[in-house]
Formats: structure tokens, C-alpha cells, sequence
């Protein structure tokens, strides 16, 4: 029997001012799942999640919950809560009177909204804080906060648009791996939104890529970033050099003027395809033991890896990281493997 999730969406449809901002989307969420909706600003993933909260109505299309059509449904009655980037504390409020506001609203006798604040308290790694000011904490506190105020309700699914994007580096990447262990802990579905590609590798457990208002492709991280289904995913999760090739036969694919091995098959015979090699599987040799010959032209440290680029005899200038530095005006050759060449039939736009 397939997997009918607790969120379904069915042909999502949004026009703004004769604008589509969602073109029929189509998507399937399954429970206790993170799952991330990825893609640069305009792409539709914000509305989307606006659209499963109720604060926006879909121009066509249906949203279901449960299997329930909540399509029209308005957003006090939807089992839902979200958290935005700017976490909209109450700052006349202590913490506790935070947490317990959405609790103290539904009536919740005040012996079970204590025990259920400090059980957030605890989740967030905040015991303690209760009777503390939320002016007086910081950004990461505060954001540990907001997302215990929507958890105290114990939502089925738990709405976050972008809630890191506010922080520092450092802060952000510690606040990924407690928005993680948070949701493994309490075992809600959680619709995050970002445009960070590294965000939605590190927490997510299904990627959902967007761009102009349509679904580009969803998978794990590992398959979003290993198996890209088109220029577009390939160029925004990532940086890849891609070129346009032609698939000769199966296991076999032309570019930058020679034949390689692959390993993709099932493409067809001499099919114009585009040819996807990431930095990090370029590997530099001495110039006369390439598959390709070129001079590197640029070299810039980063930190735990050297990015190069290296212009090759045909003027294509690949992106090379190595964690071994070739300097600026060195002759080189590079090799690529079969399982680092990624083919995608081209789609003519």
C-alpha cells in the first residue's frame, strides 16, 4: 500500500496579481520526516509553506492532512504551528509565560502547562530559564525559545521558514544539529524552508528543490547532490562543472573533446546530454598522464581545501578542489572516474 504521508499536496496552484508563484505542485510528506524545501528567493517555497499553515488560499489545488482536504480549512483549526525567522517573542514576558502563552490561551489547567513548559525547557537545553527575561538572551536562546512555544502544543507537523537565517556561522551550525536531535526527539513531522544548500544536506532526511514556482527534484541529500536531475539542481546544490557532451552508448560518454567511461546507462545512442564532474572528483596529475591537459590560473585557500581553476587546451575552465595545492601557472593534466561523471539528457529549453 503506498504512503499516503499526513501532508499531501495535490496540484498546489498560487497566482499573486496574475502572477504564478506555484505551478501544480505535487508532493508527499511523510510522518515523523524532516524534510526540507530548497531554492533561491522567488521560488515558491516560502507560499508553500504559508499555503500548509493557512495563512494564504491555494488558486487550485488541494491540500490534504490526514487525507483530509484542510484546503479552505482556516489556521487555528489546522494541527500545525510554525516558526519564522524572526521568532516574535512576547518581550513583556518572561520565557515561561512564553512558552505557556499558547497553553494558558486553550484553557490548559496551569498544573499540566507547568509540567509541559519544563518539559520544553528540558528539550531545548534551557532548564532554568523560566523566570528570565527574553530580551536578556541571545539570538540562539531566543530562536531555542520560539521553537519550544510552538512544540508546547504538540503540533503533528511543526512549520519552520527559514529560523537560522538571523544567526551568526557558528551559532546557526550548532542550532542545525539541535533542530535536528529536537525533531528525532519528539518525533513530529517537521517542513523546514531555506535557501542554504549545506543547511538542507546537514539536517534534512528528504530535499525538495524548487525554482520557479515548480518541484525540480526531491530525494535524500545524498542522492540530491550525487544524482542531480537537471543543470539547474546540479549548478545550486553544490558548485559542479557541467558541460555539454553527447552519450555515445551506454557506459560510454564525449566531452571537452574525448571519450570517457561512465556509468550511466539507458540514455540512448548518440543523445546530446549535459555532463555533470563536481571539484572535489577532478583529480590533478602530471600534464602528460590527463585525460585532459590544461594550466592551472587561479588558486584560492579555503580553509580545509585549495579551489583551482584550470583552463583547459579546449578554453573550458574547470573548478578543481584538492586539498593538495598546485600553484598559479602550472601545467597539468586531470583525471576524472567513471562514477564521478554524472550524465543528464539534456532538456531543450
Amino acid at each position: 500500500m503506498p504512503d499516503t504521508g499526513i501532508v499531501r499536496l495535490v496540484e498546489l496552484t498560487k497566482h499573486f496579481e496574475g502572477h504564478t508563484v506555484l505551478d501544480q505542485i505535487n508532493l508527499t510528506v511523510r510522518k515523523n520526516e524532516f524534510l526540507t524545501l530548497l531554492g533561491p528567493s522567488g521560488c515558491g517555497k516560502t507560499t508553500t509553506l504559508r499555503l500548509i499553515a493557512g495563512f494564504e488560499t491555494p488558486s487550485g489545488g488541494k491540500i490534504l492532512f490526514d487525507g483530509e482536504d484542510i484546503s479552505q480549512m482556516p489556521p487555528y483549526r489546522r494541527r500545525v504551528n510554525t516558526v519564522f525567522q524572526r521568532h516574535a517573542l512576547f518581550p513583556h514576558m518572561n520565557v515561561f509565560e512564553n512558552i505557556a502563552f499558547g497553553l494558558q490561551v486553550k484553557k490548559t489547567p496551569a498544573k499540566e502547562i507547568r509540567a509541559r513548559v519544563e518539559k520544553m525547557l528540558a528539550l531545548v537545553n534551557l532548564e532554568g530559564y523560566g523566570e528570565r527575561s527574553v530580551e536578556a538572551l541571545s539570538g540562539g536562546q531566543q530562536q531555542r525559545i520560539a521553537i519550544a512555544r510552538a512544540l508546547v502544543n504538540e503540533p503533528e507537523v511543526l512549520l519552520l521558514d527559514e529560523p537560522l537565517s538571523a544567526l551568526d556561522l557558528k551559532l546557526r551550525r550548532d542550532m542545525q544539529v539541535e533542530l535536528k536531535r529536537i525533531q528525532k526527539q519528539v518525533g513530529s513531522t517537521f517542513i523546514f524552508v531555506t535557501h542554504d544548500q549545506e543547511e538542507a544536506l546537514t539536517m534534512s532526511d528528504t530535499v525538495v528543490v524548487m525554482n520557479g514556482g515548480r518541484i525540480q527534484q526531491i530525494g535524500r541529500p545524498e542522492d540530491i547532490y550525487n544524482e542531480p536531475r537537471n543543470p539547474f539542481v546540479a549548478d545550486f546544490i553544490g558548485e559542479s562543472n557541467i558541460l555539454p557532451g553527447r552519450m555515445v552508448r551506454d557506459e560510454r560518454v564525449a566531452f571537452a573533446g574525448r571519450e570517457f567511461v561512465c556509468v550511466d546507462r539507458g540514455i540512448g545512442e548518440d543523445v546530446p546530454v549535459d555532463v555533470v564532474v563536481r571539484p572535489e572528483d577532478v583529480r590533478i596529475v602530471e600534464a602528460e598522464a590527463g585525460m585532459l591537459s590544461g594550466t592551472v590560473t587561479t588558486v584560492t585557500f579555503k580553509g580545509v581545501h585549495y579551489e583551482m581553476v584550470v583552463t583547459a587546451d579546449d578554453g573550458y575552465e574547470w573548478l578543481v578542489q584538492s586539498t593538495a595545492m598546485t600553484p598559479a601557472g602550472a601545467a597539468v593534466g586531470m583525471t576524472i572516474g567513471p562514477n564521478e561523471i554524472h550524465v543528464m539528457k539534456r532538456v531543450e529549453s
